[in-house]
């Protein structure tokens, strides 16, 4: 299977389906500008009405899709070089999105690595979700909130924004080593004091504060429908347990049906099986892909999942439920109580 999968991975090269597409990019990126800069334009337009509200929902889908944009640059799918990808990434990050590039990449590249693989994937460690009962705290206001995850799922949605800023905020301001940290501070600075000082000088306090926070949830939430499917509810590989390149990536991780469409809504990670398997391949080319990769996984008996949004956070949810459910049935089972203290 080694063999075919890199008689595959040269077929997708022949084709030239890793080719930068950089004029694709170029109007994605003169896209997303105009668009921030008309939303801009309204701010000052609407000056102190509530209808800065819907401005700010507008923003919060402009700063996800620049995330999306940032996402690639640190995959290499951009540009030619890793240089130049690091440049633009770290600026489209740091100044647009407000998140810390350096964190993302040293997260996001031990993801790659081991996706699912308990210990190595710094995506399913303990939190405000648990993916595992056994990680699920048996008391305090977490594992309350891990118990009833599956309830609670859409609503912290909206509070991811906020972490992402704050795990951003605080790599850049704690004692690790981080490339480029005062490059990125600076941009980050820039960034808030820019646009908070716009918020705060053309609305009122509290309107401004609605403002900030409508922007915050949408982005949050945005992030959250996008990121979550990919890998919630896929197979968890043990520790201990060594897969193949191609089984690791691809049956711990879900395609999103919808084509066209839906690429444009989730910035190509629809395609999630494909850009784990070719992650430097660029966001135009993984339909082409996707073909490929799904008869080689029929030849092969290798599961390949796909299936719509709503159907696969359906699955999101209910996986999430049973594992707080499950933790709830441990913790109240006296016969797991008096084995626990066994």
């Amino acid at each position: 299977m080694t063999r075919s999968f890199t008689e595959l991975a040269h077929d997708v090269r022949d084709k030239g389906l890793n080719d930068r597409t950089p004029w694709f990019y170029l109007a994605i990126g003169a896209g997303l500008v105009v668009a921030l800069a008309g939303a801009v334009a309204g701010m000052v337009l609407l000056g102190g009405s509530w209808y800065q509200l819907l401005i700010a929902g507008a923003l919060g889908v402009i700063f996800t899709q620049f995330a999306f944009l940032g996402h690639e640059a640190a995959h290499r799918q951009v540009l030619r070089t890793g240089p130049a990808n690091d440049r633009l990434g770290r600026v489209v990050a740091n100044f647009f999105v407000g998140m810390s590039y350096s964190w993302w990449m040293t997260k996001h590249t031990r993801h790659h690595g081991n996706p699912n693989r308990i210990g190595h994937d710094p995506d399913i460690l303990p939190g405000a979700l648990a993916y595992r009962v056994e990680d699920v705290p048996r008391t305090g206001a977490l594992s309350w909130i891990n118990r009833h995850q599956g309830w609670l799922f859409f609503p912290l949605l909206p509070l991811l924004g906020i972490d992402l800023h704050r795990a951003s905020l605080g790599t850049l301001l704690g004692r690790r080593k981080v490339e480029g940290r005062a490059w990125e501070l600076v941009l980050m600075a820039v960034r808030f004091t820019v646009y908070f000082g716009l918020v705060f000088w053309l609305m009122p306090p509290g309107m401004a504060f609605a403002f900030l926070g409508v922007q915050l949830a949408v982005f949050g939430a945005y992030l959250g429908i996008t990121f979550s499917p990919n890998h919630i509810g896929r197979r968890i590989v043990p520790a201990d347990v060594r897969l193949s390149f191609l089984d690791k990536q691809v049956l711990t991780s879900r395609n999103i049906s919808g084509g066209f469409w839906m690429t444009v809504l989730m910035g190509g990670l629809n395609y999630q099986i494909e850009h784990h398997l070719f992650p430097s391949m660029p966001r135009p080319h993984l339909h082409r892909a996707r073909a490929m990769v799904r008869d080689y996984c029929r030849d092969h008996d290798v599961e390949y999942s796909e299936t719509s949004l709503p159907a696969a956070l359906g699955i999101v949810v209910r996986y999430v439920h049973e594992v707080g459910l499950a933790a709830s049935r441990s913790f109240n089972c006296p016969t797991a109580a008096v084995m626990g203290r066994s």
